[in-house]
């Protein structure tokens, strides 16, 4: 059988799956079991288009991004035909039709909330804790007491869950923004001062004899020749302090907050069974995550295009 004519059926059944979802009543799964085979079957087709895009993916740069939007859409499709077709509770699991209605209905509030969490109290801490741990590193290399002291004090920090700090904060900076963002800032600054020494650390002997060699003055040293072997170190950081950051507010929230904020709405939509706007809530978390771990993902290609692992990923 052609290939081409291969990859028609697949599709073909992917969107028969898709129409069976989307016409048909809830509960069709337990009015007719065999229907399940479609998605079984659709499920296959979509491994099968996907393992011949990843064949190609190489040749065409527009293939890249289709491969994890196919697979997310078939996730997404799976989901609401599992819930939906075996009529489960919206209480244990929401299908994605009513989470997206959710977020369709409810963008205002959402958005508040979004300022709230995230322009506010992810932001501010972020930029605080990154900044101050990327300080206290320089530093620490010329200070053997400040690692010494320093470093252990992080992995205790470390080990300190954040329902013990969150309302220690709380009950210090009060229930708006900035008690979140002082919780950000315990939890992303050790990664960054750990990360940014490690590089800093990192630099090898033969370039530093080189520097003195040329009577370089330490400001010339430091962005020549110790900054770029500590970028690798400090992306590292600010990819693992996005998540941290995002995560910490949220929680720091359900300690005390305004009437407004992500963890606020997940923690009260939880007790009104209002699932649909709770996995909205979460969907939102989800992109501004995903949207800040991508933009420094593109900014450390954009200023790493000369390292080896991004060097050596184009040649191949």
């Amino acid at each position: 059988m052609p290939n081409t004519f291969k990859n028609f059926i697949y599709t073909a059944l992917i969107l028969l799956q898709l129409f069976l979802v989307s016409s048909s009543d809830i509960g069709f799964y337990q009015s007719n079991p065999l229907l399940i085979l479609l998605l079984i079957v659709s499920l296959y087709s979509m491994a099968k288009l996907l393992a011949k895009l990843t064949t190609i993916e190489n040749q065409y740069t527009i293939v890249k991004p289709i491969i994890p939007s196919l697979f997310a859409f078939m996730l997404v499709l799976t989901w609401e035909s599992i819930i939906k077709g075996y009529a489960v509770s919206p209480v244990l699991m929401p299908a994605p039709s009513n989470i997206f209605d959710a977020f369709i209905n409810n963008i205002p509030m959402l958005w508040a909330d979004f300022k709230q969490t995230y322009l506010k109290a992810v932001l501010a801490g972020y930029v605080i804790g990154c900044f101050s741990g990327f300080i206290v590193a320089q530093w620490a290399v010329k200070s053997k007491l400040l690692r010494d002291g320093l470093i252990p004090l992080g992995n205790f920090m470390s080990a300190i869950p954040i329902v013990g700090i969150a309302p220690i904060m709380v009950m210090w900076f009060g229930f708006d923004w900035q008690s979140k963002a002082a919780v950000i800032v315990i939890m992303t600054f050790f990664p960054m001062f750990i990360n940014t020494l490690t590089g800093l650390q990192s630099t090898d002997a033969l370039h530093k004899d080189l520097m003195h060699t040329y009577a370089a003055k330490k400001s010339q040293i430091f962005f020549k020749n110790q900054l770029p072997h500590a970028l690798p170190f400090i992306f590292n950081a600010l990819k693992l302090n996005s998540a941290l950051a995002l995560i910490g507010a949220i929680v720091a929230e359900f300690f005390g907050t305004p009437i407004v904020g992500m963890g606020f709405r997940i923690s009260t939509e939880v007790g009104r069974m209002n699932m649909d706007l709770v996995w909205a809530t979460i969907v939102v978390a989800g992109i501004a995550g995903s949207l800040s771990y991508g933009a420094l993902a593109l900014l450390e290609r954009s200023l790493l295009f000369w390292h080896p692992s991004y060097r050596g990923g184009r040649s191949s």
